[in-house]
């Protein structure tokens, strides 16, 4: 670090901005040294530091409620019913194929 510092000027929406900051307090860290961690892993990793996705479904089944978890089952169940599964051996032959190259 070269003990110099540049000013960015950025536009956020003002509910964002304060809950951003009230957990930023609770732990202890300004919001600047959080920015600056972000910037640098930008220049670190070429990329966004984090996934920007549009999908909306948990990512796990802890992160279901009880309702939500019952209608994905019962969006399986009704899958299975209409015939739209496969066996295992033939969902991983289509793994190995996406991330191995190899069939």
């Amino acid at each position: 670090m070269t003990g110099k510092t540049a000013t960015v000027l950025v536009r956020v929406e003002p509910d964002v901005k304060e809950k951003a900051e009230a957990i930023l307090n609770e732990l202890g860290v300004p919001m600047s040294v959080v920015l600056n961690m972000c910037l640098k892993q930008i220049i670190r990793t070429e990329s966004i530091p984090f996934d920007v996705t549009l999908n909306r479904r948990p990512r796990s089944i802890g992160d279901l409620t009880p309702e939500e978890f019952r209608a994905e089952i019962m969006e399986s169940y009704g899958q299975f019913r209409e015939g739209k599964t496969r066996s295992a051996d033939k969902a991983m032959s289509e793994l190995r194929k996406i991330y191995d190259g190899k069939s």
